[in-house]
């Protein structure tokens, strides 16, 4: 027989061994000491996720933007980039300074456009690639989420990579998450995956804020006229509501490279009233569940 198939025959072999799918008293505990305790991040009132299951769908530049809204409209906001291995928040912040330490060996964030800002490609050279295994992305995570002096904030933005892995389980697992925004483009392929990452957050029991459509159409800049790129995918109606449509714009690219974000050199476009809305929306979706939970304990 062959020596390949001889080394699988003990993985073959528990492949059909029946297990108990209830687990036991004593088994459940034993899991629950091995999770990191959940505690809510000194100063922060509220922490909102942007995410989605997709690369590419413009994750990082909705996430700027819309914290960039929030501080527009009075709030206290910090913005942390979560993607570890592709960190996009410096660039398109202008925040690249390695945060100083205090004396309790917490970073200090560095600030801009009124938004305290923080990720690892603040921490690590930029030409530099970090090949880490799941404990270190998640230690890292960690680090970034509670070794910093956050507050005092109203809400603390996590951009968020693509998938449904290491960093949004240690996220999930080490502070109470408000509320997740969902990113997508229209198109079927990204639709089906972003719909993945909405099911994981609805079995961690994360709410869901809404979805922000993005590169949806573009208007013509001679005609105004509105040119649609996609069609409507099937898929799409399993998705939770639109809170926005997105356009394809042309400073998009432009502000990212120059590290300004749209709402903040183009206040009085289309792009920057969609993304008060957006922020507006999130705030009441954060007062209103307030107000439940306060129900709730009464």
């Amino acid at each position: 027989m062959n020596s390949n198939l001889l080394a699988l025959r003990p993985l073959m072999r528990a492949s059909q061994r029946r297990f108990a799918t209830k687990l036991t008293d004593h088994q459940t505990a034993m899991m629950a000491r091995g999770l990191p305790k959940r505690e809510k991040l000194i100063g922060v009132e509220d922490i909102i996720v942007v995410a989605s299951g997709k690369g590419g769908v413009g994750k990082s530049t909705v996430a700027a933007n819309f914290a960039c809204s929030l501080a527009k409209l009075g709030k206290r906001v910090g913005l942390l980039d979560g993607d570890i291995f592709g960190p996009s928040i410096p660039l398109l912040m202008n925040v690249h300074s390695e945060p100083h330490v205090n004396s309790q060996n917490l970073m200090i964030p560095p600030q801009n456009y009124n938004v305290k800002c923080l990720s690892m490609g603040m921490l690590t050279p930029s030409d530099g690639a970090i090949i880490w295994r799941g404990p270190l992305v998640m230690s890292a995570v960690q680090r970034l989420l509670k070794g910093a002096e956050w507050g005092p904030l109203d809400v603390l933005v996590i951009d968020t990579p693509p998938g449904t892995g290491d960093v949004h389980l240690s996220l999930t697992q080490h502070s109470p998450i408000t509320g997740v925004i969902l990113v997508s483009t229209p198109h079927a392929a990204a639709v089906e995956v972003t719909l993945r990452g909405a099911k994981m957050f609805e079995k961690l029991n994360v709410p869901i804020f809404g979805l922000v459509e993005n590169m949806r159409y573009s208007i013509c800049d001679s005609c105004n006229h509105r040119i649609e790129f996609f069609k409507k995918s099937p898929s799409s109606q399993s998705l939770p509501d639109t809170i926005i449509s997105l356009p394809l714009n042309a400073h998009i690219a432009e502000c990212g490279e120059e590290g300004v974000p749209v709402v903040i050199k183009y206040p009085n476009t289309e792009y920057s009233t969609l993304f008060t809305q957006l922020a507006e929306h999130t705030l009441q979706a954060i007062g209103e569940r307030k107000k439940f939970s306060q129900q709730d304990s009464k």
